[in-house]
């Protein structure tokens, strides 16, 4: 019951237990990699933000993804990027059947300094490189201020 008024870093700490070995720690990753403790700490995809006058750009490391798997939204004046990896390969002969699977889900919200021009959005996805350009509205920029002594 308490448990929901802890702030979220609290209880994602909570719900995190350490492995016994280092056999546990490789199977938790190969099963969920997205979801191990070292991505939740620092989000994942991992992005570079540049913001100049006119616009904002956003790249987030996201490799061997299919771009119709990645979501892109505006919410809450932050810049929403989510998807699910879907990957298994696999390979049969007369003696052995070998499966590697990879699957995993992500979320990561951006918070935006200033509003931005929603129509003219552009996302652009290359060798595992997601690039996501969003102008700025007009008159959106900050004001300088000058304190008076």
């Amino acid at each position: 019951m308490i448990g929901r008024y802890l702030p979220d870093v609290f209880r994602r700490q909570a719900d995190v237990r350490k492995p016994e070995n280092v056999f546990d720690l490789m199977e938790t990753m190969w099963r969920d990699p997205f979801h191990m403790p070292a991505f939740r700490e620092m989000g994942y995809p991992s992005v570079n933000v540049k913001e100049n006058d006119k616009q904002i750009q956003v790249e987030a490391e996201i490799p061997g993804m299919d771009p119709k798997d990645i979501d892109i939204s505006i919410r809450d004046n932050a810049l929403v990027i989510q998807g699910e990896k879907k990957f298994e390969d696999q390979q049969k002969q007369e003696n052995y059947q070998r499966v590697e699977c990879s699957y995993g889900s992500f979320y990561r919200m951006i918070p935006l300094s200033t509003d931005v021009d929603e129509s003219n959005i552009k996302a652009k996805y290359k060798k595992g490189v997601l690039k996501v350009t969003l102008p700025k509205k007009e008159g959106a920029g900050s004001t300088k201020i000058q304190i008076e002594s």
